[in-house]
C-alpha cells in the first residue's frame, strides 16, 4: 500500500465546504449515429478502470494524524455512486449546462470514498450529451495517477479492446499495524513527518476565530469565498489567435494571456471600476517544461508556477500583447520551454491531466501572492472521441482557493480555444459578462489587423456562440 506524498495530505487537509479542492473538466460530445447512454458509459468505465486502480483505493487516515493517510482498496466500491446521471429542461440550452456545472463543481467529494466523480447529462439541444469530469487534487497528480477523461479518450470512433481482469480489494489493513508503520516511517523520513505535523497544526488553526488579521486579498478579484459557484464559458476560433500572433509577433499562448487581461479590464469597465494605467493583477500561469532528457513527454513533462503581472490597466490591446510576450520572453529563452505543437501531439495526451497538474503547482505555491490562477493547455487539433462519440467542446474548471475568488483554464482543440471560467457566486455574480469580455478583447486584437467590424457595445450581452 502506498502513503499519500506530503503535498497531495496537504490538498486533502485543505478542503472545506467553502474551497473544495477538486480538479473538473466538462466534456461536450456529439449526437453521433449511435447516441451515448449511462448504462453503455457504465460499462466503458468497468472495462478500462483498471488502468487507473486508484479510482478504486480510499485514502485511510492514520490514527492520531501521525503520518500521511494511505491508500487503501475500496472494498464496498459501487461504480453507480461515481458514475452519476443528470439531465437537462428543455429546450436544453448552454446556459442551463453551465448552470448545472456551476452547482455541481461547488459540492465536495466524500472522502470515506475514492476520490471522484463522472456526471453524465443528457437532453443538451442537438441530441448530445456532457460529461463533468470530477477528481481531487491528491489523485491525480500526473504521474502515477492520471485523469480518467485521458483513460477514455481514443483517436477513432472504434474503441481499443483492453484486457479486463476481475477486481478483488485486499483487505483493509488493522489500525495498530497501520499507527506502527507510520511511526517508523516518521523516524526514517523525519522532513515529511514534520510537513504532516506542520499540515496538521495548520488544519487545527484555521478552525480557530480570526483574531487581527484578514484572510482575504483587497481587489475585485479577491473574497472571502462562499460554498457556491458560477461557471462561464468562451468559445473562439484558433486561427484568431494565429493570426494576431502572426503580425505583432510572439505566441498563441501571449495572445491568449493578452486576451484574458483585455477581458478583465473590459469587465472592471462595466462594474465602473476605477481602472487606472497602472493597473496590474498577478496572475500564477504554470507552464510547462522539458524533462530532463530534454524532450517532453505524456507524464515525465514537468510544470512550474510563472508570476505574470497582467497588463489591465493599459487601454491599447496592441501594448498589451507586447507587455505580456516581453513578460515572458524569459521563459522562452532559458530552452526550456515546451513548443505547444509538442505537447499538444504527445501520445496519450489528454489536456485534463495537464490542467489537473498546473492547479496543483498553482496550489503548492500559495506563498507567492497571486490574484487569480489561469493554465493554458494546447490540445490536438484533430478530433477525438470518447466511448464512440466525437468530443466536440472541452472546458477545463479550476478549483478556487481561498481569497481568490476567479479562476480561468484554456483548452485549445480541433481548430477552437475553449475557456473555463470559475467564479465565487456571491462575490463575481456576473461572471457571464466577464466571458463576454473576453470574446470583445479578442475582437479587438483581430480588428487591429482586419479593421473594424460590426459588434454590439460594451455591456449589452449578446447570447453566447456556445447557444447557437
Amino acid at each position: 500500500m502506498q502513503r499519500l506524498s506530503p503535498l497531495d495530505a496537504m490538498f486533502l487537509n485543505q478542503d472545506s465546504l467553502t474551497a473544495p479542492r477538486q480538479i473538473a473538466s466538462l466534456a461536450i460530445l456529439s449526437a453521433g449515429d449511435h447516441q451515448l447512454d449511462y448504462d453503455r458509459l457504465v460499462q466503458v468505465i468497468n472495462d478500462r478502470i483498471d488502468i487507473v486502480p486508484r479510482y478504486r483505493q480510499r485514502a485511510m487516515p492514520i490514527p492520531g494524524r501521525f503520518g500521511t493517510p494511505l491508500w487503501v482498496d475500496d472494498e464496498d466500491f459501487d461504480i453507480s455512486l461515481h458514475v452519476r446521471r443528470s439531465a437537462l429542461p428543455k429546450p436544453g440550452s448552454m446556459a442551463s449546462l453551465r448552470e448545472l456545472v456551476g452547482r455541481l463543481i461547488a459540492r465536495r467529494l466524500d472522502h470515506d470514498r475514492p476520490l471522484w466523480e463522472l456526471y453524465f447529462v443528457e437532453g443538451l439541444k442537438g441530441g448530445r450529451v456532457a460529461l463533468l469530469f470530477k477528481a481531487h487534487q491528491a489523485l491525480v497528480d500526473g504521474s502515477d495517477t492520471i485523469d480518467l477523461a485521458q483513460v477514455l479518450l481514443e483517436e477513432t470512433a472504434h474503441e481499443r479492446d483492453i484486457p479486463h481482469q476481475e477486481w478483488n480489494p485486499r483487505s483493509e489493513p488493522g489500525s495498530t499495524g497501520v499507527f506502527l508503520g507510520s511511526m517508523s516511517e516518521s523516524l526514517r523520513h523525519p522532513r515529511s513527518a514534520a510537513i504532516v505535523m506542520a499540515h496538521n497544526a495548520n488544519r487545527w488553526a484555521q478552525k480557530l476565530p480570526l483574531v487581527g488579521r484578514s484572510t482575504v486579498q483587497s481587489g475585485p478579484l479577491s473574497a472571502e469565498l462562499g460554498q457556491h459557484r458560477r461557471f462561464a464559458t468562451v468559445m473562439s476560433d484558433l486561427d484568431d489567435y494565429r493570426r494576431v500572433r502572426d503580425v505583432h509577433g510572439g505566441t498563441v499562448n501571449d495572445v491568449i494571456l493578452a486576451t484574458i487581461a483585455g477581458g478583465i479590464r473590459g469587465w472592471l469597465l462595466t462594474r465602473a471600476e476605477p481602472v487606472s494605467a497602472k493597473w496590474r493583477f498577478r496572475a500564477m500561469v504554470p507552464m510547462s517544461v522539458v524533462a530532463e532528457d530534454g524532450l517532453p513527454t505524456s507524464l515525465g513533462s514537468k510544470v512550474r508556477g510563472h508570476m505574470l503581472s497582467l497588463p489591465v490597466g493599459e487601454s491599447n490591446p496592441v501594448v498589451r500583447l507586447h507587455q505580456v510576450s516581453y513578460a515572458l520572453k524569459d521563459h522562452r529563452e532559458t530552452g526550456s520551454a515546451v513548443a505547444a505543437n509538442k505537447l499538444a501531439n504527445l501520445p496519450g495526451f489528454a489536456t485534463s491531466t495537464f490542467h489537473a497538474v498546473g492547479a496543483r503547482v498553482a496550489d503548492s505555491n500559495q506563498s507567492l501572492p497571486h490574484q487569480i490562477v489561469i493554465t493554458n493547455v494546447p490540445g490536438p487539433q484533430e478530433p477525438v472521441y470518447m466511448a464512440g462519440q466525437q468530443l466536440e467542446e472541452v472546458y477545463p474548471c479550476l478549483p478556487l482557493s481561498e481569497g481568490r475568488a476567479l479562476s480561468i483554464g484554456v483548452t485549445s482543440y480541433h481548430g477552437k480555444v475553449f475557456f473555463g471560467i470559475v467564479a465565487d457566486r456571491e462575490a463575481i455574480p456576473d461572471a457571464d459578462v466577464l466571458a463576454q469580455c473576453i470574446e470583445e478583447a479578442l475582437t479587438e486584437l483581430v480588428e487591429s489587423i482586419d479593421g473594424p467590424r460590426n459588434r454590439a457595445p460594451r455591456g449589452r450581452l449578446r447570447p453566447s456562440r456556445g447557444d447557437a
